[in-house]
């Protein structure tokens, strides 16, 4: 692998080097190979649900729309650091411009928080069918459905903002290699002139809050639905409520579970190669996961697919 000349001068630096997966020739088509087929795979999983909601009317309620909407997202999140690392994995120099690598790291980072507060919501929208079935309709109309969905996007894109525009700002002095496939905070603060403690805690509370408010919300909706549930005489009719929450159960376990890892501590802390597989797996693999979960656990997308498929 080429590394161009490391410039000392900020000044000088006019983008950074994303080491990526440092390997062999062959290693790197390898990977190339592995990552184009997953991303093809996470398009088309999330794509196929998209269009089964879309084009089966008995999916046109809340928690499809909800879903799709979801997947939708899935799909930008992958797309903001796959293809660049696929770039990357065929590139010599693996230089990314300045503006290249804050674009990237505001789209992974609002996407990541905008997907929080979507599962946030889908566990609210299960504890209302659950709790509240007879008031469901009317508690979660298409109107209140639309607020929750725009909020979330909006929510997302707002969160990170103010910390991403002002590390933008920042001098960065000495080496621009970042031991990463993506724009982390944690290697680029690591790159600046000089520290600045007060960003580092901003940057790392507000992804706490991100994670924990979200978090305990999601816990405590799925308590009053275990409470609920447990309420039910009959097995078949448990069954079918666990049924409804088992693959979003399922999904936020995934997703949290690996971003916990990363992002409650700062991310200098971790090492580069745990960051890595860590990122990798909430960010590339997670999306890939997550259709076939919805799909091998609902019996109404089953239905959908097939019908979509012609089987």
């Amino acid at each position: 692998m080429k590394i161009p000349n490391t410039p000392t001068n900020s000044s000088t630096i006019t983008g950074f080097i994303l080491l990526g997966f440092p390997c062999s020739r062959e290693g790197q088509i390898l990977l190339f190979v592995l990552f184009s087929a997953i991303y093809l795979l996470t398009l088309m999983g999330n794509g196929s649900i998209i269009c089964a909601v879309c084009w089966d009317q008995r999916l046109h309620t809340p928690m499809y729309i909800l879903l799709a909407n979801f997947s939708f997202l899935e799909i930008w999140y992958v797309t903001s650091t796959v293809p660049n690392m696929l770039a990357n994995l065929l590139s010599d120099n693996k230089v990314i411009s300045f503006s290249g690598c804050f674009l990237q790291f505001y789209f992974f980072f609002s996407l990541g928080s905008t997907e929080c507060f979507f599962l946030a919501i889908m566990a609210f929208d299960r504890y209302l069918a659950i709790c509240w079935p007879l008031h469901y309709p009317t508690l979660m109309n298409g109107c209140v459905c639309t607020y929750l969905v725009v909020s979330c996007w909006v929510l997302g894109f707002l969160w990170f903002l103010a910390p991403i525009v002002i590390i933008s700002q920042m001098s960065f002095c000495g080496s621009r290699i970042i031991d990463h496939f993506l724009c982390d905070p944690g290697p680029l603060l690591a790159l600046t002139c000089t520290r600045v403690p007060v960003i580092e805690l901003t940057s790392s509370t507000l992804s706490s809050l991100l994670l924990f408010i979200p978090f305990f919300f999601i816990t405590g909706s799925y308590a009053l639905v275990l409470r609920a549930v447990l309420k039910v005489p009959s097995a078949a009719g448990q069954r079918k409520a666990f049924s409804t929450c088992g693959s979003h159960l399922a999904v936020v376990s995934l997703f949290y579970g690996s971003v916990m890892v990363m992002y409650v501590s700062p991310t200098s802390e971790h090492e580069a190669g745990m960051q890595k597989i860590v990122t990798l797996f909430y960010s590339v693999v997670t999306p890939l996961i997550n259709p076939i979960i919805y799909s091998l656990r609902n019996k109404d997308m089953k239905h959908a697919m097939k019908k979509l498929l012609g089987v």
